[in-house]
């Protein structure tokens, strides 16, 4: 069955009126500080939007000892300084000969676009300082022939490629090189943005590399169809950006990870196309070249589609939360219902810091919602005894027919009753499932009055998930102190994946650098040490974020020298030249 959807009519840029060009997200949405000292978000994409915050700025206050100054906002550069393009003109011209005028371009607002990712360091740098070095051109690629083209061009004037998806790569990843003296191209795929076709009958779904997410999932919904991947860039990232950082998605306890989704991926690289010659079920054929490709974070060559299993859409769909006395035994409940044979789509747990921090979040409650807040906090501290400074939440998405979902419920009413628990209903749960989409856009509106955060994620066992979380927090209170920072630092964490051996944990970390130099020389410092704290306490490099260039120190950590150089010596005999010269992960060096 093949896909209706006609090419788009408007060619895509990155620079656009719809998003920032280095913000995160889109301009219609962003988070304000009122005159009233009330937070508030602008637009109507998300559930935060529309209401006044009374609660966010005293809770940022408080969590980080310090006082939001509204009159002390940090100047962004208006003018971005952005070095000149160095030009290969044989490359050049032969680009200009081959393609049409509208795949390239040299302006300087695309070129910075496609030169950083979305780490604080980037932003900041890009924002508020100068990015150290820039793509010289940004390429539209629209088809395989033309990607093909592109990587000859690039053998024969021996010019370094980096593939570009969505750009909320948060590794480094998409940071040029220093040491790089070529010419550099960033190749967008993001033109590259259709469904090719749909087999009903075997449920796979051909789609390019370069869609996005939330296109992807509007595409096949409306054919009554899900991928069920569903990260929380959902709506900026790309399927192409998915693969090559082996990403996870939220409900992945039903749809699996990344990894369990593809079943082909068409990478096309300096040495020809590497993919399946048709997409297999399971099957044993020795070594799959498959494997590589999914983390390859643009070091091989670039990925234009896959081919992926697909879902109908879910009988019964709804949201669960419960509360529970303290972090431990949130924990505990977790850890059985990863046992029980009935895990929702999504199961997260959040720290008391999170708990408040989603509290914090909330609108002023006005008329009858006055009474029933009194009620419902009545009930939670003075009948069910919980201490607000101690309790944590659970949330839950559930999926599957109704008996599945029905089951689910039922299970987590159990459990949550056998930990002293307290269910805390649908309206909950889905609130803390759609939280996830809006507060990325909290960053880049707290950096604004000098106080900078980042996230941090990793794997752990079940048995090293207390340890882990103490070790980060002991690290950057640690560091805070001795760096003589303002105020006292902020972390949190939740788990909002768990498997059969382990969990993923998340964590989200902020402090003040108000009178602080080299702000983010010492931000970075932290963040590289309590990354190194995580995993001398049995964390993992990375769950989903990938490793680029943050974390490539660590890889000597994490696979053995014979493995890292088998990865190089397929490296230079298939990319000779290093066209694709990102120097992302363990191709560092």
């Amino acid at each position: 069955m093949k896909n209706s959807t006609p090419p788009n009519k408007e060619k895509f840029y990155a620079v656009n009126d719809d998003n920032w060009g280095h913000k995160w997200g889109y301009k219609d949405s962003e988070f304000i500080l009122n005159s009233d000292r009330t937070v508030s978000m602008t637009g109507d994409r998300y559930d935060l939007c529309g209401f006044d915050m009374p609660d966010f700025i005293p809770y940022v206050e408080e969590m980080l000892d310090m006082t939001v100054d509204v009159d002390d906002v940090l100047p962004e550069v208006d003018d971005k300084p952005v070095e000149k393009a160095q030009i290969n003109q044989a490359f050049a011209d032969a680009v200009k000969a081959t393609f049409p005028e509208d795949r390239y371009t040299f302006g300087d607002s695309e070129r910075l676009m496609h030169s950083a990712g979305q780490t604080t360091d980037e932003i900041y740098k890009v924002v508020f300082d100068k990015v150290d070095k820039v793509a010289d051109m940004v390429f539209y690629i629209e088809s395989e022939d033309e990607t093909q083209k592109l990587i000859d061009l690039a053998i024969e004037h021996d010019i370094c490629l980096i593939p570009y998806g969505g750009g909320t790569s948060v590794s480094n990843a998409l940071q040029i090189p220093q040491f790089e003296k070529r010419m550099v191209v960033a190749v967008d795929t993001r033109r590259m943005n259709q469904i090719e076709s749909i087999d009903l009958e075997n449920r796979r779904v051909v789609v390019q590399a370069g869609i996005l997410g939330s296109k992807l999932e509007e595409l096949l919904q409306v054919k009554g169809l899900t991928v069920g991947h569903e990260p929380d860039s959902i709506e900026l990232s790309t399927l192409g950006g998915w693969i090559s950082t082996n990403a996870s998605g939220m409900k992945k306890n039903r749809y699996g990870n990344i990894e369990d989704i593809v079943e082909n991926v068409t990478m096309i690289t300096p040495n020809g196309v590497v993919e399946q010659v048709d997409p297999i079920t399971r099957a044993s054929i020795g070594v799959s070249t498959q494997n590589m490709l999914l983390g390859s974070e643009g070091n091989f060559g670039i990925i234009t589609k896959a081919t992926l299993k697909v879902h109908t859409l879910p009988e019964s769909s709804d949201y669960n939360s419960a509360l529970f006395h303290d972090w431990e035994t949130g924990v505990a409940f977790m850890y059985e219902l990863s046992k029980s044979g009935a895990v929702p789509a999504s199961a997260r747990l959040m720290d008391n810091a999170q708990f408040r921090f989603g509290q914090a979040l909330n609108p002023k409650a006005t008329g009858m919602k006055v009474w029933i807040k009194k009620l419902e906090k009545f009930v939670v501290l003075n009948v069910k005894k919980f201490d607000p400074y101690k309790m944590v939440v659970t949330s839950f998405k559930l999926e599957g027919s109704k008996d599945e979902v029905a089951l689910q419920q039922k299970t987590l009413k159990r459990l949550t009753k056998k930990y002293n628990g307290m269910i805390g209903g649908a309206e909950n749960g889905k609130k803390g499932y759609n939280l996830t989409f809006a507060i990325a856009y909290i960053r880049d509106f707290m950096t604004r009055y000098r106080i900078i955060g980042e996230t941090m994620e990793t794997s752990v066992p079940w048995s090293k998930l207390n340890e882990v979380c103490e070790a980060a927090t002991n690290k950057i209170k640690e560091l805070h102190q001795k760096h003589n920072i303002p105020g006292k630092p902020y972390i949190s964490y939740r788990v909002p994946q768990i498997y059969h051996t382990g969990v993923c944990i998340y964590f989200m970390f902020a402090m003040s650098i108000k009178g602080v130099k080299n702000p983010i020389e010492i931000f970075n410092s932290i963040e590289y040490a309590m990354r190194e704290a995580i995993m001398e306490a049995g964390g993992s490099i990375s769950h989903h974020h990938g490793v680029g260039k943050l974390r490539k120190d660590f890889m000597k950590g994490t696979i053995s020298p014979a493995s890292i150089e088998m990865l190089k010596q397929v490296k230079t005999a298939h990319d000779p030249k290093n066209i694709f010269g990102v120097a992302n992960n363990v191709f560092s060096d």
